[in-house]
C-alpha cells in the first residue's frame, strides 16, 4: 500500500490588485450634503386603500368579511388597504359596495383626502405660482 496523503496544507494568500493600491492614501473629495428631498406626492392607490381601511374599522368589519362580500381574496383586499396593488375599478366598486359605499363616494372620500394632504401652496411646474385649491372632482380614462 502507499502512504496516505498528508493531513495538512498550506494556504497561499491572494492579493488582488486592489488590495495593492487600498493602502496608498486616496485624495478626498469634500463631502457635499445631499439637499433635501421635495415632498413626495401621495400616491392614489394609498389615498383609497387608507380611506377603505378607516372606512372597514369605522364599522368594525374584519378583512375576511369586507372580501368575502365583495368577492375578492383577503390578502389582495389587504394589499389594496396597504397602497400595494393598483386595483381595478371593478376591484374598487366591489371593495366600495361591500362597505355600503358607491365607487363615486369611495373616490370622492380619496379625494378629499388628496386636498387634505397636499398644501395649497405647493410650487406649480417649477415656477412657484401656488396651487389653487379646486373643489370636485376629475377622473381620466
Amino acid at each position: 500500500m502507499t502512504d496516505p496523503a498528508p493531513k495538512h496544507a498550506t494556504v497561499i494568500p491572494f492579493e488582488r490588485s486592489a488590495d495593492r493600491t487600498a493602502h496608498r492614501a486616496a485624495p478626498t473629495a469634500p463631502i457635499v450634503p445631499a439637499a433635501p428631498a421635495a415632498p413626495r406626492e401621495p400616491l392614489w392607490r394609498d389615498l383609497v386603500g387608507d380611506v377603505l381601511r378607516r372606512e372597514r374599522l369605522g364599522q368594525e368589519r374584519t378583512l375576511k368579511d369586507v372580501a368575502d362580500a365583495a368577492r375578492i381574496s383577503v390578502p389582495y383586499l389587504s394589499e389594496i388597504e396597504r397602497g400595494r396593488k393598483e386595483a381595478s375599478s371593478e376591484v374598487l366598486a366591489a371593495a366600495a359596495q361591500a362597505l355600503g359605499l358607491g365607487l363615486g363616494d369611495l373616490l370622492a372620500l380619496a379625494h378629499g383626502r388628496l386636498i387634505r394632504l397636499t398644501s395649497t401652496t405647493s410650487p406649480r411646474g417649477g415656477r412657484g405660482a401656488a396651487v389653487p385649491r379646486r373643489d370636485g372632482m376629475c377622473l381620466a380614462a
